[in-house]
């Protein structure tokens, strides 16, 4: 059983441990209970595991909204404060770590603090509690020829997985994983795999790279792919091209129909007050396009023009370079199953092997146009105050990356920045082809193919594979192992006080330092679920107390699920790492000076800890530190190590409006289960609209106590004049 549900040992009530996701909840009741077994078939929907409990009340430690059901399943009322009379309910409460469904007879209330809600029943009687897993996995998978026109059968099978064609289906659960592909000489299509007729087709000529840009579309409209000239989306009656501007406009058309759905989907089963339908401009009968099939739908959405919708957008999550290349066909039921915009590059500009690493060369500067978001520069560059870095300062490699015998090294001028720089070039530039994507407007970007990509994630098929295995966990407590080689950066070695500041998820955590060679091999073949190595990597591994462990040697069975290698040029070992067992990990492109990464370690640990994924926690860190670009994700971009309280996860923007009252934008993005289009609140007193995510939250004026009272519910990141901080650490005067 994918879930565990015990009786709590220092209060009245239940742990909950759901072994896929890695999570840990309470429910606390009014009385001690014992939980026993009930038919899952009691509740109105799906559940994994399901006890029945005698108690006169529910309640969770987290602000959520409780729907409620009649017996028959009719959507009665849903909210955080109201009562209902004598009757049988079937009540959900979300969010929460996992689905959390009550079955009972009796009126009850519900009513909310700023940190719990509570439902308190009538009569206290017996009460059913479902819980249901939010990991998803594929129905199977199907084999087929590479060729392009075979491929097209197969990405028509990727909508298999909708649960639903109706405009819910932009709810993250209710969408599934696509069956997974792989290269075979007949096409064959496992029995759970069964197509969904839309009324949808794409039409595309024979080509990967006229292909792999709709796989997010097919599998969002479960269209057919067929091959033909002229590249558009058709239904009964209707025809939309995508060229001119081919990627462009499948993007443009996957971000559109899936704001509209989201909008019209308040008709259907879950009409919550949602912001997005209240400000929107667009004057449709919502009501009616809800009712129609999909295509017809579809066919009416794409009648508006995309410059009309445009304006109320959010920004999209995920951009991914998929290069026209049959040996990644494997890839694209991941891709599409993020509801990623996907581009299919047929060339890249390589980097010259004359090219520097330094800050130009990851586009830095492009990327944080902000001068007071700058504040530190890599090796080689110049200090946040204008001058040169001194000899105190020193980089992460080791005697072959060009550090001297002491570790010190020399500053010099800002012209070192460029691209046309070489003293930053190392170890991992001269055995590995850099290449650099065109820039993306999305908050993340990946990178599936040949080459290192800079400021992107290098994604690799066998990382998305371990996300399907994460089932297999077994223990319910998170392992966090610290590991610093290097006496000069014990100062990164307290990283570790910053995990484990959570009061709804339980860490083990264990700092070491000077592990010899053989330890080393210990702890990366150990079940750790996240490894912040702190020291020197060069062109011979990783180093040790007494010498070097290179990875990419070594026939190593890797435990560690995702790891932060804080050290200079250590792509290549991560790389390893990846190949040889985890999930993923951020690594370094190039030498790193000691203090600004020991800055980035602070950041990553920090967000890591607060339920970001990886790649979102890069992204937070790039706008503190320029140097953040010397980093990139190798992997699966989307590992975490436990999920935020809220589920969402939010970084803050906070600037002072007025003596008595601030300005506010939360930016809240899609994570690991609470995917694009979950629901989310901002929980400040007088907020009661939903937002869908991904989504930026903007409130001109919130009062100090409110604020206070707001950063008070959970540790988040905020930018204050663009500079990081926390909210266990801002001060509200």
């Amino acid at each position: 059983m994918s879930i565990d549900i015990d009786p709590l040992r220092e209060a009245d009530g239940l742990t909950v441990t759901d072994h896929i996701e890695n999570t840990q909840f309470e429910v606390y009741t009014d009385r001690p209970v014992e939980p026993r077994p009930r038919p899952e078939s009691d509740h109105y929907f799906p559940v994994d595991a399901s006890v029945a409990v005698e108690t006169g009340s529910i309640e969770i430690p987290r602000v959520a909204v409780v729907e409620t059901r009649a017996g028959d399943g009719e959507l009665l009322t849903h909210g955080d404060c109201y009562a209902m009379p004598d009757g049988t309910y079937h009540v959900g409460i979300n969010p929460a770590p996992t689905k959390l469904y009550l079955t009972f007879d009796s009126g009850f209330s519900v009513s909310t603090t700023d940190r719990t809600t509570r439902i308190d029943l009538d009569t206290p009687g017996v009460v059913g509690l479902g819980f249901r897993s939010l990991h998803q996995t594929p129905a199977g998978t199907i084999t087929t020829p590479t060729d392009p026109e075979s491929l097209m059968d197969a990405v028509s099978l990727l909508g298999s997985a909708l649960q639903t064609t109706s405009p819910e289906r932009s709810f993250p659960t209710l969408r599934g994983h696509p069956p997974l592909i792989e290269p075979g000489d007949e096409f064959r299509v496992p029995e759970r795999v069964e197509p969904v007729d839309s009324g949808v087709r794409i039409v595309v000529p024979p080509e990967y790279r006229y292909l792999f840009p709709v796989v997010s579309l097919a599998y969002y409209f479960a269209a057919d792919v067929v091959p033909g000239d002229e590249p558009r989306i058709e239904g009964d009656g209707w025809a939309y091209p995508l060229e001119p501007g081919f990627e462009a406009r499948t993007a443009q058309v996957l971000r559109q129909s899936f704001h509209m759905d989201c909008l019209a989907r308040t008709e259907g089963f879950y009409p919550v007050d949602l912001h997005e339908r209240e400000t929107t401009d667009l004057d449709l009968d919502w009501e009616r396009l809800y009712d129609l099939p999909l295509a017809a739908r579809l066919g009416e959405y794409l009648d508006v023009p995309f410059e009309a919708v445009e304006p109320e957008l959010p920004q999209w999550t995920l951009t991914t370079d998929v290069r026209p290349d049959p040996a990644n066909v494997e890839m694209l039921p991941f891709v599409a199953g993020e509801l990623s915009i996907v581009r299919s590059p047929e060339t890249v500009t390589p980097v010259d092997d004359d090219g520097g690493v330094g800050v130009g060369f990851f586009g830095g500067a492009d990327r944080n146009p902000s001068p007071a978001t700058r504040r530190e520069v890599p090796v080689g560059g110049v200090a946040p105050d204008g001058g040169a870095l001194g000899d105190a300062e020193f980089v992460r490699g080791g005697a072959s990356a060009g550090a001297t015998s002491s570790g010190a090294t020399r500053g010099a001028d800002a012209s070192t920045r460029g691209a046309d720089a070489t003293e930053n070039r190392g170890a991992v530039a001269a055995q590995t082809d850099f290449v650099r994507p065109e820039p993306v407007d999305t908050v993340e970007h990946a990178w599936v193919g040949d080459g290192v990509p800079l400021d992107a994630n290098k994604a690799t098929l066998d990382a998305y594979h371990r996300r399907l295995e994460a089932g297999q966990v077994e223990q319910s407590r998170i392992s966090v192992l610290v590991v610093c080689n290097d006496e000069q950066m014990r100062e990164e070695g307290n990283v570790a006080d910053l995990y484990g500041l959570r009061d709804m998820v339980q860490f083990d955590i264990e700092v070491r330092h000077d592990l010899t060679r053989e330890e080393m091999r210990e702890v990366l073949e150990s079940d750790v679920d996240f490894l912040h190595y702190i020291g020197h990597v060069d062109d011979r591994g990783m180093q040790c107390a007494e010498e070097y462990l290179d990875l990419t040697d070594q026939d190593l069975e890797i435990g560690v699920s995702a790891f932060l290698l804080n050290a200079c040029q250590s792509y290549q070992q991560g790389e390893a790492l990846v190949h040889r067992g985890s999930r993923g990990g951020i690594v370094t492109l190039s030498d790193v000076a000691n203090s600004p990464a020991t800055t980035l370690g602070r950041i990553i640990a920090r967000l890591m800890n607060s339920g970001f994924n990886l790649r979102t926690a890069l992204h937070v860190a790039k706008r503190e530190l320029i140097t953040g670009h010397q980093y990139i994700v190798v992997g699966d971009g989307g590992t975490t190590i436990c999920q935020s309280r809220s589920g969402s996860v939010v970084v803050l923007d906070i600037s002072n409006r007025t003596s008595d009252s601030w300005k506010l934008t939360a930016e809240m993005f899609p994570n690991g289960p609470y995917g694009k289009g979950s629901l989310t609140k901002i929980n400040i007193s007088g907020e009661t609209d939903n937002h869908y995510i991904p989504t930026k939250i903007f409130i001109k004026y919130v009062q100090k106590n409110k604020l206070k009272n707001f950063l008070e519910l959970e540790t988040v990141p905020i930018f204050i004049d663009d500079e990081l901080t926390w909210s266990d650490e801002f001060i509200i005067d």
